[in-house]
């Protein structure tokens, strides 16, 4: 804990001084989940640097909590709770997710229609306020400040640490595939069978076309059925899940044939990891037709096709304004037909599907618009995330315009898009989801106006994006040059590494 003391004493000072000076700052912590252009930019003279707290600092199993540095990302804190039989309630599918992240984003998974987003799930959160002084808020000191900064991107001050709650695990996720027909009858399965009081402890579900998906279902176990099968998804010869997942549908498509498999939990937890979801396969597109994907080159290819290393190629080739990858909240009753609108208007599949608990208002967390419109606090009703992520229009002025009309037809329907996107809202748009006085007198109370906000976060351009391209997206349409060199800067960061380095795999032997 000394050392923790000491760097969280050494942000505390950088920050008083960017405060006393009347400076806007920014914080870097060393690594990125978002597609903001710009989210890995660091100029050292208006950064306060965290990348340096990435331990885990304490796991208490008599109280079931761990002590969390905010860099530490979810397969390492995984790692460490498993040691003691542990495991957060809430764990982010792409290991490299870190804890900070979180925390100050939206992070809702296949276990967030029974236990809420990830801060849902923490105690407490230890706090650099924008003027240096340091605060733990929780729900019983400055609950206003410990719920308004979950999901607002940063924008109230540093965190330095948090206090995860943790629950028992089990060897394994007892996992059931429900096929599906359609996508009202996926919706419909989904919103029945996400019941906080039944017996599954994950749903979510992949919809790979209008007529064809499964709603899959978990329910944590230590004793194997009898001659049940044990799948894996982690070393580069298993099967990436959501081709596993359509495997099983096709070979059980029938609603009375649901199949079942057991799959160890670490496994679980991070079967997107590899090939992203399904957003590897757009790596696959790129090159085509010189690297087809087959079973051979996903796994020749394996190292490169981990999240976080696609993060890193994203990021360099200058692509991140060419890939749709947003997730998006909807109440149930417009979730269908928003998903025939994004067939039409993008043809992106497959879809991912997730229900979430949501979070009372005023929050900067995806929520239904009519609750804060009817001034409802307490949203008790699920929504639904849709996972939309592919390949956009080649284009830039036709991907701008496709955005917006994704963002209008959100509006239309109530719902909103998590901020770890591109937004190309104006401001005045971009506050009308949102309770803005609420959010600036938050800011104000805490001294947070030395930070930028939301808006200054998430925006592109001034507002509303430029259809006139830089130097630097006009070399990115010499293919493939952008392509070969964020496969070389993924590799210079030897992120490959943290994967083939994973201790998790091993929590069930092979």
């Amino acid at each position: 804990m000394g050392r923790h003391r000491a760097e969280v004493s050494r942000i505390s000072e950088t920050v008083k001084a960017f405060h006393e000076r009347g400076e806007k700052f920014r914080i870097f912590h060393g690594s990125t989940n978002s597609t903001r252009k710009g989210a890995l930019s660091r100029d050292s003279r208006k950064v306060v640097d965290t990348s340096n707290l990435n331990n885990v600092l304490q796991v208490n199993t008599e109280k079931q909590t761990a002590l969390v540095e905010p860099n530490v990302p979810m397969d390492r804190l995984v790692e460490a709770t498993l040691a003691y039989d542990l495991i957060p309630p809430v764990v982010m599918e792409f290991p490299g997710i870190t804890v900070g992240g979180g925390y100050s984003g939206t992070s809702g998974e296949s276990s967030s229609f029974r236990h809420g987003f990830f801060n849902d799930t923490l105690n407490n959160v230890e706090m650099v306020l924008a003027d240096g002084s340091l605060t733990t808020p929780s729900d019983t000191s400055s609950p206003d400040l410990f719920h308004g900064a979950a999901g607002a991107v940063g924008t109230f001050g540093v965190t330095t640490c948090v206090e995860i709650q943790l629950r028992p695990a089990k060897k394994y996720v007892e996992t059931t595939y429900h096929p599906v027909s359609s996508t009202a009858e996926a919706v419909q399965k989904i919103n029945v069978l996400a019941d906080p009081n039944g017996q599954s402890d994950y749903v979510d579900g992949i919809l790979f076309s209008q007529t064809s998906g499964a709603i899959i279902t978990g329910r944590l176990v230590d004793s194997p059925s009898p001659n049940m099968k044990v799948q894996r998804f982690s070393a580069a010869s298993d099967p990436w899940f959501h081709i596993h997942a359509q495997d099983i549908v096709n070979r059980h498509p029938e609603p009375a044939d649901p199949h079942t498999e057991l799959i160890p939990l670490p496994e679980y937890l991070f079967r997107y990891d590899r090939g992203g979801f399904w957003v590897g396969n757009a790596a696959f597109s790129y090159f085509s037709p010189f690297v087809p994907s087959t079973k051979f080159t996903r796994w020749w290819l394996d190292d490169f096709l981990h999240t976080r290393m696609m993060y890193k190629a994203l990021h360099a080739s200058g692509h991140t304004e060419r890939m749709f990858v947003q997730d998006l909240a909807l109440p149930y009753d417009g979730a269908e037909d928003f998903i025939n609108y994004s067939d039409e208007r993008l043809g992106i599949w497959p879809l991912w599907l997730c229900p979430l608990k949501p979070s009372p208002e005023p929050t900067m967390h995806p929520h239904d618009t009519r609750k804060r419109a009817e001034g409802i606090s307490e949203g008790k009703e699920q929504l639904l995330n849709i996972g939309l992520w592919g390949l956009g229009p080649a284009v830039r002025e036709d991907f701008i315009r496709a955005n917006r009309d994704i963002e209008a037809k959100l509006k239309q329907l109530h719902g909103m898009r998590w901020l770890y996107a591109q937004t190309y809202h104006s401001e005045a748009e971009f506050w009308e989801d949102f309770d803005e006085p609420w959010y600036r007198d938050l800011r104000e109370k805490y001294k947070a106006t030395g930070l930028p906000d939301v808006y200054e976060k998430v925006r592109i351009g001034k507002g509303d994006a430029s259809l006139t391209p830089t130097w630097r997206e006009w070399a990115a349409s010499f293919w493939p040059l952008p392509g070969l060199y964020g496969l070389r800067k993924a590799i210079e960061s030897r992120d490959y590494l943290k994967a083939r380095e994973s201790t998790w795999k091993d929590w069930v032997p092979r």
